[in-house]
């Protein structure tokens, strides 16, 4: 037995407070983080912001304490959102705002926890409100960070960049952040230059706190991004800033949510023949994308199984395929394609060995999954971080990003492109192996003895 593990089993376990934050691209990794601690033997309360947008949101949140009777639960009733700018139409953003000034609330709730909290590990959209708390019950709080190192990396900086109330100006092509390559102005969200827009407000409110915490944890591994981890950590970024504590890919907990019907389907197929197509839980394409994406799937001459979504949240998504897609694409393609609307176990179907290549948003959860399977990607990055994750993906191997493409809504683009593009990556012999031996590399890092395994016990032992 190790010292490390024989100290942990010496002392009471460590009792985590996690705090997720709105939207199921926060929420997944949050429970997963959760799961990992649970299954280090430390005690864990799920903090859950109360009413949550979405339906996903709520029933993920029930089976997860299901399937971890251990956890305690905390429900944290938010105030009533007040966006400070009335033309916002997404709700997540919305909620968002509203946690970070119900985060004081926490206060009493977590004081008469029973044992006393160890720490908080927030959530970094909604830590603003939490570092207080923190203060309040003089813990430490490590801060959980949804996307990779290098936009973590921007976000930490912005504070040098903006005034308060004021946005990031387009005076030059690129931005310098000490310590990296520049970031161009394309691949940042463009609702960082509009001033006083809630989100950006949001983002500058966590950025500046985030030298309160102990550590900055994210859904990554070492080999996947060294040199911005080794920046951040050298002070290159920002001297004194707390360290990068890179853990993934986050394992899957144990839930088995999801429309199940693709995986009879996939069985069916030969190795390496799908692709699977989703663009994440919030992303709504146009009715005319949508028909374009239709198009060159079937053009593509492909095999598919397409995730589709037309509303950002689920409730309003009631239209159905018929309706989207016309009766007679579904026909023609019912021996080539499948397409399901709704939520999927992602992990599960990148697991397939019918998956090919991962048609994907760009989101942080998805190009990890992909990184721990090995599958190659193709990055189409609708909105936020997205585009600077797809730059980190291209750059690591896994995958190719189109840039000609924009943004999602920028322009149509059109079935041809789509078809020719999704031809290209799945008969790229090289890129499947790039791809394969990145996913060596992941389950290496997660392993006992591995970098990101390393590094999620040290954090524990610090406890």
């Amino acid at each position: 037995m190790s010292r490390a593990t024989t100290g942990l089993s010496q002392r009471p376990p460590p009792h985590v407070a996690v705090f997720p934050s709105a939207e199921m691209g926060h929420l997944t990794p949050l429970l997963r983080v959760a799961a990992m601690l649970v299954s280090h033997n430390c005690s864990v309360t799920l903090i859950t912001a109360q009413p949550p947008v979405s339906a996903a949101e709520a029933t993920h949140i029930t089976a997860f304490l299901a399937a971890y009777p251990t956890i305690n639960r905390i429900d944290l009733q938010i105030l009533p959102p007040t966006p400070s700018d009335p033309a916002t139409s997404d709700p997540f953003v919305v909620q968002f705002e509203a946690i970070i000034r119900s985060g004081h609330l926490l206060t009493p709730l977590l004081s008469t926890t029973s044992p006393p909290i160890s720490a908080i590990f927030s959530d970094i959209a909604s830590v603003a409100g939490v570092c207080q708390v923190a203060d309040d019950l003089d813990i430490p709080i490590y801060i959980v960070s949804i996307t990779c190192a290098r936009f973590s990396s921007f976000v930490a900086y912005m504070p040098n960049l903006v005034e308060s109330g004021s946005s990031i100006t387009m005076a030059e092509s690129s931005i310098h952040v000490p310590g990296l390559v520049p970031f161009d102005i394309s691949t940042l969200p463009p609702f960082f230059f509009i001033p006083n827009h809630i989100f950006t407000n949001c983002v500058v409110a966590n950025s500046r706190v985030l030298t309160k915490a102990k550590g900055i944890l994210l859904n990554t591994f070492h080999s996947f991004e060294p040199e911005t981890i080794a920046a951040v950590n050298g002070g290159k970024v920002i001297p004194g800033f707390p360290p990068f504590l890179p853990i993934g890919p986050l394992k899957p907990h144990k839930l088995e949510l999801g429309d199940r019907r693709p995986l009879p389907w996939l069985d069916q197929q030969p190795p390496q023949s799908v692709v699977y197509v989703c663009f994440g839980s919030r992303t709504a394409m146009s009715r005319d994308q949508i028909i374009e994406l239709r198009n060159g799937l079937e053009g593509s001459g492909k095999q598919f199984l397409w995730v589709l979504k037309s509303r950002t949240v689920d409730k309003e998504d009631t239209e159905e395929l018929e309706e989207l897609l016309g009766n007679s694409f579904i026909e023609r393609t019912k021996h080539k394609g499948m397409v399901v609307k709704g939520w999927v176990n992602q992990e599960e179907i990148l697991s397939h060995p019918s998956i090919g290549v991962f048609l994907s948003h760009g989101g942080w959860n998805s190009v990890m999954e992909a990184a721990a399977r090995g599958i190659p990607m193709l990055a189409w990055p609708p909105l936020g971080d997205q585009k600077v994750n797809a730059g980190v993906m291209e750059a690591a191997g896994l995958g190719i990003w189109e840039k000609g493409w924009g943004w999602l809504g920028e322009k149509t683009v059109k079935g041809e492109e789509i078809a020719e593009k999704v031809r290209m990556v799945m008969s790229d012999e090289r890129l499947r192996e790039k791809a394969r031996k990145i996913g060596e590399e992941a389950n290496k890092a997660i392993e006992v003895g591995g970098s990101s395994d390393k590094v999620l016990r040290e954090i524990i032992e610090n406890l």
